[in-house]
């Protein structure tokens, strides 16, 4: 049975969230925690992927590759890049195709991996964790991306959820999978008719993103959505860190800042302290050998940190003031401000927008864990075999795109199909007279709308079979148009249309006061001329997606390191066995089994547990598995002999034990039986006659 999952891919964390037991479920991963860190590590013979990464992170920091989120599709020349470049501990180079990859030591080797890879991997581990927990078939998945991801993103996280194995039946915007979530799951509050506004407000980890929504009983539209692609938690713990490497130079003369993994550290502790502030005046800054085994220890209130992030909060009412001017709304046609991500329970950050929407806020949506739940129900009206409620959403498109095409007689070159602040999923058919095959390209209308560095050019499709009928020298020819629900610009059909005359039936009117006898009267046509299709075309893309041989080597490499990770897992288990079972046996010999292996069997096996053991933490220690089972049996040949003995005794011993118990039971039953006998025939006995005495 396949089960339908939808996953928040956040850039510190994800979150998955899974369709089943007639609700929706959030899986936890290995260790039983609801969210997983969002990175890959890689070692000398394994990849360390979400908790496994973070926990080997601090040493491994140049292996260790985070915020993938933020580099997925993105250039290495984008001057957006400049600010991100910060963020990362690993090496950062231009990939063939000018994306950004990740440039690591791997099975020995320098190895560089595409950022769209690196996303495979994790969403790999992602299934994998989800379908350990939930026993079930994954094969479909609904994966949420910043609003801001422009149709190059967008498709590069569909091809990440591809080389994983999954089909990507959508791609959504992160507030609106949050949006649908408060649609779906708050019903019972929502009006039939009047929808209610309500702006979702999403400050994460990197990303600050509104959306103002118009919400009624089992209907959603999004208004507006606006965002700061640099505002997000992240910024709050490097202005802590950046405050206490300042402090550290003056009071211990050590600069963090020259220390990656030092400084690393500090930031690691400014997320903690940012948390304990969140419910604290005032809370402890202390690392022990941060650097130079010099141990360090300040404290900080919230006022201080409020003054450090004063730049930040100045920036709040930005993306709200651009997405209600969009959505032509002003604060008090807002009915309610739904707040999420794990940044606002910064409680000046809660004040600020409080102030800035002149309400009280929100929180009926879990903080960390709307959007996941909101992915995993689209993902669900996918399947065929869940059945959800009825829900219709539509999104709202950030960028204004244009359709362009080579100028031919009195046609136009280009046109405006899909305007910014349109709904999307959307279609739309356009006709253009054809002398033979052509091209089409899409691209964005205004670049300047575009994030910094984003390329105009969406995708472009080449036009095959285009045949103008006999004696003309063009055809009209339909191209459907469409702006699908992942949010790509795609065609999805075109076709070549002639006039032709048809016959029509001519409907007639009765005239006043007659009645109509269809029966008797005879049906009359006429002669009209219509368009109809004269044959299908071939539409070959050209999109941002990857080229399907290079998707398919991605595919076959990481199956690849997949299974490399599998063997690492099974011989370190393995092994773990077989320095349990040498333990385990050395200490039952002298115990359990000392009264059922002779001197000379002890003494040999004594020797052969001491041998494998040396070999164990010496040449054997980093060996095969096939090896690690081979000495395994050859120690349990031995040892199992003895076990047998062992267990053969202990099931006499039962044996008796339980025989002993059924005589027991059997002589208790007899003794009822009996004392049951005697006291029936005590009823049975005749009373004594009394005799008639004479008292005469």
């Amino acid at each position: 049975m396949s089960a339908p999952f939808g996953v928040d891919l956040g850039n510190s964390s994800s979150v998955i969230a899974c369709a089943r037991n007639r609700g929706i479920d959030i899986i936890v991963n290995e260790v039983s925690n609801r969210n997983t860190p969002s990175l890959v590590g890689f070692g000398p013979k394994n990849r360390f992927i979400g908790e496994s990464g973070k926990n080997q992170q601090t040493s491994n920091l140049k292996n260790t590759v985070d915020n993938i989120k933020r580099i997925l599709g993105a250039n290495f020349n984008d001057p957006d890049f400049e600010i991100e470049k910060k963020y990362f501990t690993c090496p950062l180079v231009e990939s063939k195709d000018g994306g950004i990859s990740a440039k690591v030591r791997f099975l020995g080797e320098q190895q560089e991996f595409t950022a769209t890879q690196l996303a495979a991997m994790y969403i790999d581990k992602i299934k994998d964790i989800t379908i350990k927990e939930t026993k079930a078939n994954i094969t479909d998945i609904s994966l949420s991306v910043p609003v801001w991801y422009t149709e190059k993103q967008r498709r590069a996280a569909a091809d990440a959820c591809r080389i994983a194995g999954l089909n990507p039946v959508r791609i959504v915007n992160e507030v609106t999978a949050a949006a649908v979530g408060y649609g779906v799951f708050k019903a019972n509050d929502l009006p039939e008719d009047e929808p209610k506004k309500v702006a979702f407000v999403d400050i994460g980890h990197s990303s600050y993103q509104v959306s103002i929504a118009a919400v009624k009983k089992g209907e959603l539209k999004i208004l507006a959505s606006a965002y700061d692609k640099h505002f997000g938690g992240r910024d709050f713990d490097y202005a802590i860190a950046s405050h206490f490497a300042d402090e550290f130079v003056g009071k211990y003369k050590i600069d963090v800042r020259e220390n990656p993994k030092a400084f690393y550290r500090i930031l690691t502790a400014a997320e903690k302290l940012k948390k304990v502030l969140s419910a604290n005046t005032q809370a402890p800054f202390n690392i022990e050998s941060v650097m130079n085994d010099v141990d360090v220890s300040s404290s900080l209130t919230r006022e201080e940190l409020e003054e450090f992030v004063q730049p930040l909060l100045a920036r709040v009412h930005v993306p709200i003031e651009s997405a209600l001017k969009e959505a032509g709304l002003t604060t008090d046609d807002i009915d309610s401000i739904e707040v999420i991500g794990g940044c606002t329970r910064v409680p000046s950050l809660k004040n600020k927008l409080k102030d800035i929407f002149g309400k009280e806020l929100s929180f009926t949506l879990n903080q960390d864990e709307a959007i996941a739940r909101g992915n995993a129900f689209i993902c669900a009206t996918h399947s065929p075999t869940v059945r959800v409620r009825p829900f219709k959403f539509e999104d709202y498109n950030p960028y204004s795109v244009s359709y362009f095409w080579a100028k031919e007689e009195e046609d136009e070159d280009h046109m405006e199909v899909f305007p910014r602040g349109g709904s999307f999923p959307s279609t739309k058919i356009i006709t253009l007279f054809r002398k033979g095959d052509f091209e089409v390209e899409a691209k964005y209308t205004k670049p300047e709308e575009l994030p910094v560095g984003t390329s105009p050019l969406v995708a472009k499709w080449e036009i095959k079979g285009v045949v103008p009928s006999e004696g003309e020298t063009s055809i009209a020819t339909k191209i459907k148009l469409r702006n699908d629900p992942s949010g790509f610009y795609t065609i999805e059909a075109a076709y070549t249309v002639e006039e032709k005359i048809v016959k029509e039936l001519v409907e007639k009117e009765p005239k006043e006061g007659e009645e109509q006898d269809d029966e008797d009267s005879e049906p009359e046509y006429r002669e009209v001329k219509k368009l109809v299709k004269k044959a299908d075309l071939e539409v070959i893309t050209h999109s941002a997606s990857l080229e399907p041989s290079v998707r398919e080597e991605f595919i076959e490499k990481e199956n690849a390191l997949v299974m490399g990770d599998k063997l690492v897992a099974d011989t370190e288990d393995r092994k773990n066995a077989l320095e349990e079972y040498i333990y385990d046996l050395r200490g039952k010999l002298d115990d359990k089994y000392k009264d059922f292996a002779s001197d000379a069997e002890k003494e040999q096996l004594t020797a052969l547990l001491s041998k494998t053991e040396d070999w164990l933490y010496d040449e054997g220690y980093d060996s095969t598995k096939a090896k690690y089972i081979a000495k395994y049996e050859e120690l349990a040949s031995k040892g199992n002999l003895i076990k047998g003995r062992y267990l053969q005794k202990e099931e006499e011993k039962k044996q008796a034990y339980r025989q002993k118990q059924e005589a027991a039971q059997a002589a208790a039953m007899a003794e009822k039986l009996a004392a049951a006998r005697d006291a029936s025939k005590a009823e049975q006995k005749p009373a004594p006659e009394e005799a008639d005495v004479d008292m005469d």
